[in-house]
């Protein structure tokens, strides 16, 4: 089983008061204090993004920008409950999720027909996760891998991947035992 891992390394108190900082200016339209924002979180955006949909480049990024425009459409609304990076951390969560449940729609598209594609490794999830564990967790149905993400990676519980992919704990159990079978055939 993955070791619970958060995806964000505690943040200084101080770049936490500049995020603050530049969210109320970016709330007030300033386009350069959100391209900071931008610069400053899109590497772990990217990195969420890529863990759950398992694809590394273009779509990936594509992905991490909708996030951001997300977060500048919302940025009035934000209401410091949260550190930044947590909120975009659950922005891109949510933008990863519903890019699964829209391939799910895909008729021409079937989960085991990308057994055999495997995400290229980003620097940041060569970090957390193994080079074989992570080439392991890439190479699983988009389904399987988005509920063993979130529950053993991120920490969600069944019933917060329940309510979002509809998905239960057989499915948890089918995914790791798919990743066992990966990482016994890479061994």
């Amino acid at each position: 089983m993955l070791m619970q891992i958060h995806p964000m390394h505690p943040m200084p108190d101080a770049v936490i008061d500049e995020d603050a900082v530049l969210v109320r200016r970016a709330a007030s339209a300033d386009v350069a204090a959100f391209e900071q924002l931008y610069r400053r979180h899109h590497r772990r955006v990217y990195a969420v993004i890529v863990r759950l949909v398992g694809q590394a480049g273009a779509r990936a990024e594509d992905l991490t920008q909708e996030a951001f425009v997300r977060a500048w459409q919302a940025l009035p609304a934000f209401r410091f409950e949260s550190t930044v990076a947590t909120w975009l951390h659950r922005l891109a969560v949510t933008t990863a999720l519903m890019e699964l449940r829209a391939r799910r729609s895909r008729p021409w598209q079937d989960d085991d027909t990308e057994l055999e594609q495997v995400a290229a490794t980003d620097m940041v999830g060569r970090a957390m996760l193994g080079r074989d564990l992570e080439q392991a967790v890439a190479s699983l149905p988009p389904r399987a891998r988005a509920v063993l993400v979130l529950h053993d990676v991120e920490g969600w519980t069944h019933e917060e991947i329940a309510t979002e992919l509809g998905i239960s704990k057989a499915q948890l159990h089918r995914a790791r035992g798919l990743l066992r079978e990966r990482l016994g055939a890479m061994a």
